[in-house]
């Protein structure tokens, strides 16, 4: 996002913010989905009122629930939003994101990046266990557990297999870019889709080669083109 950021940079005034809980960012509780809202509705006040917001994965739909209850966000666009929303993937649990509170809140920090790496992410379980050696890695997942959390009090409902509720962004009329990589799974561009139709005034773009870890330089030109529209 640093990288990212930096492109934008060259073009517009760009903050950068970690998320509730994560990097310098504090974390008042309790923590409800308003608080996240308000988070980005500050930021969008203290750049002057009115502001442009681009979001990866979870963050995406944060960024449209916001967007909803927001006059003062202008356009909107997200890479590879969270939806899980047909049967080309395993849905998330029903009960994933009351899971993932409970293990926050015992403080199970280790289980609760494993299950949402093979919950959400897909990972296989036997790799969890190689994956806890790179030390510095799995660290930086454990030490942000609590937190995700709060991405499912989001998106749990929306990675349930199921079409996207056509009321829940209704309020969005503003331009949306909805953006997924060309090599990433079927189930992403699916949900990809299935977004830009419930939105009023979405355009797909698929940015060919990429995948979820996607390559600001690649990614970059296409926010910049759209936000300059």
């Amino acid at each position: 996002m640093a990288q990212l950021a930096e492109l934008l940079g060259q073009h517009f005034t760009v903050y950068n913010y970690d998320r509730r809980g994560r990097g310098d960012s504090g974390d008042t509780q309790p923590f409800a989905k308003e608080r996240e809202i308000e988070d980005l509705q500050a930021l969008v006040e203290d750049a002057g009122g009115k502001a442009m917001v681009f979001v990866l994965s979870s963050g995406g739909v944060v960024s449209l629930d916001a967007a909803a209850v927001t006059p003062g966000i202008a356009k909107v666009g997200v890479y590879e939003p969270a939806l899980i929303v047909d049967d080309s993937r395993q849905p998330v649990p029903a009960d994933y994101t009351e899971h993932l509170t409970t293990l926050a809140a015992q403080g199970k920090r280790d289980e609760a990046v494993a299950y949402f790496l093979t919950q959400a992410v897909g990972i296989p379980a036997e790799y969890i266990g190689g994956m806890k050696q790179d030390q510095a890695t799995w660290s930086g997942m454990t030490g942000v557990a609590h937190t995700i959390a709060y991405d499912a009090a989001f998106v749990g409902t929306v990675m349930q297999g199921k079409p996207l509720p056509p009321d829940r962004w209704v309020k969005v009329t503003l331009p949306v870019l909805v953006a997924d990589g060309g090599d990433s799974s079927a189930w992403i561009h699916h949900g990809a889709d299935a977004l830009a139709n419930v939105l009023p005034h979405a355009s797909r773009h698929t940015l060919e080669g990429q995948i979820h870890m996607v390559d600001p330089n690649v990614l970059a030109p296409v926010i910049i083109a759209f936000f300059q529209k």
